[in-house]
């Protein structure tokens, strides 16, 4: 069987089609989901949702800067993960990822991540992943010590939603801490 850097026991990463414009389109719609992963937008068209993936398409990485699919190895469509604010100079990413709904609290975002690290790490030789999460997604800050991130900071008031602000909690993995949680098991790659 040959190998692919980009495939799990769970999920696939690959580049965003324009055919999967519907599914992001829906996601759109729920609130709850969006507050968790970034802010709640103003409604978009189903032109405005086809012209996005059809330019999510369109892009490459920039400056090892991406936004990718999730799929199930059965081909649908789970969710997307990203990174962002990539510093080659000084080894540093962030990441985000977001699963859609119906596909809550089946492993596949912590696979999706594990992907993401082993190619950052491995591959780009990043030498630091982070992650900033709103302190009120407890599912967040699970996934990342669950990853083995830990908790580098807080930063006071950064996000207004639901007519309150909150703050946003930064967790941050190292490529040493990266290597040793491998080695003994704890971000075990059942991929390869």
């Amino acid at each position: 069987m040959v190998e692919n850097i980009w495939t799990g026991s769970k999920v696939r990463l690959r580049s965003i089609v324009p055919g999967d414009w519907e599914k992001f389109h829906h996601n759109d719609y729920d609130t709850e989901t969006a507050r968790l992963c970034d802010v709640t937008h103003f409604p978009r068209s189903e032109e405005g949702t086809r012209s996005w993936a059809d330019n999510q398409a369109s892009l490459g990485p920039d400056n090892d800067n991406i936004m990718l699919a999730i799929e199930t190895h059965e081909g649908e469509l789970i969710g997307s993960i990203n990174t962002h604010s990539c510093d080659a100079r000084h080894g540093t990413f962030k990441y985000g990822v977001a699963i859609f709904r119906e596909h809550w609290r089946k492993g596949y975002a912590a696979e999706a991540v594990r992907l993401l690290l082993r190619y950052y790490f491995e591959e780009l030789r990043y030498q630091k992943a982070t992650a900033h999460v709103y302190a009120f997604n407890e599912s967040s800050k699970a996934l990342q010590e669950h990853l083995g991130f830990q908790q580098e900071g807080r930063l006071r008031n950064m996000l207004f939603t639901k007519g309150q602000h909150y703050d946003e909690l930064v967790y941050g993995l190292l490529r040493s801490e990266y290597d040793q949680l491998k080695k003994i098991g704890n971000l075990a790659d059942k991929s390869s």
